[in-house]
């Protein structure tokens, strides 16, 4: 996913000037057929034999770990657009939040893509890979989630019980981001724990994890939808 955008991104989508503002005729001339031949194809082969390429160029087989914590980590954004889909049919503020938490998962994405053991000098120079710059990941969007956690923790009743996912379609749905993103949190410690990744994308999806859960909390309480909890079945 990662790769394929910044592959987009460098071949320019844009048509050529002469062609702003032009009235499309039907036929070989049509708008259709023209951004066919500009855009370029989503699918590549590239990927057919079970590898796939790092920022760095490097091709790694798609079980690699790496390939594994990107995965998990699209699932993450993704299973978030659709929470933020339904807490914005309930005028939900705090969707401009997801959108960005989504943009940072992008960010996340790149540092993993860009791993440590084959952004080192020498390694591309023994196996002729182009020089990428690491993404870099700062403990800013870390600090961040915390002051958004407290402020809405200020707000939630005090936590008694076990809360089961429920709430609402946007509440269940901020549980369920939540669990893919604790997921996506064991796919990235062992990378960090190795050095192929920055410590802060782990702290980051760390305190997502818990940002997610207070956030899920207080979409059923706007929505005055009711928490389920945790009752011990009888023996």
């Amino acid at each position: 996913m990662w790769r394929r955008a910044a592959v987009a991104a460098g071949r320019g989508l844009r048509g050529p000037p002469a062609m702003a503002g032009r009235r499309w005729r039907s036929g070989a001339g049509s708008p259709d057929r023209a951004a066919a031949e500009r855009a370029p194809r989503i699918y590549t082969r590239t990927g057919d034999s079970g590898f796939s390429s790092t920022f760095t160029g490097e091709r790694r087989p798609k079980g690699d770990r790496i390939f594994e914590a990107l995965g998990a980590t699209d699932e993450l954004s993704s299973a978030i657009g659709l929470a933020g889909e339904f807490s914005s049919e309930k005028g939900h503020t705090f969707v401009d939040q997801l959108h960005k938490v989504q943009c940072m998962l992008q960010d996340v994405g790149s540092n993993i893509a860009t791993p440590l053991s084959s952004a080192r000098e020498a390694h591309r120079t023994e196996f002729s890979l182009p020089s990428v710059e690491r993404t870099s990941f700062s403990e800013k969007p870390v600090l961040e989630l915390e002051q958004w956690i407290d402020s809405y923790s200020e707000q939630l009743p005090p936590l008694r019980a076990f809360i089961l996912p429920s709430g609402g379609r946007s509440s269940a749905a901020l549980h369920f981001s939540r669990a893919v993103c604790r997921r996506a949190e064991r796919c990235v410690v062992p990378l960090v724990q190795a050095g192929e990744a920055d410590p802060n994308v782990a702290k980051y999806l760390n305190r997502l994890s818990d940002y997610l859960f207070v956030l899920a909390r207080y979409a059923a309480m706007k929505e005055g939808k009711e928490e389920k909890i945790y009752i011990k079945p009888e023996p």
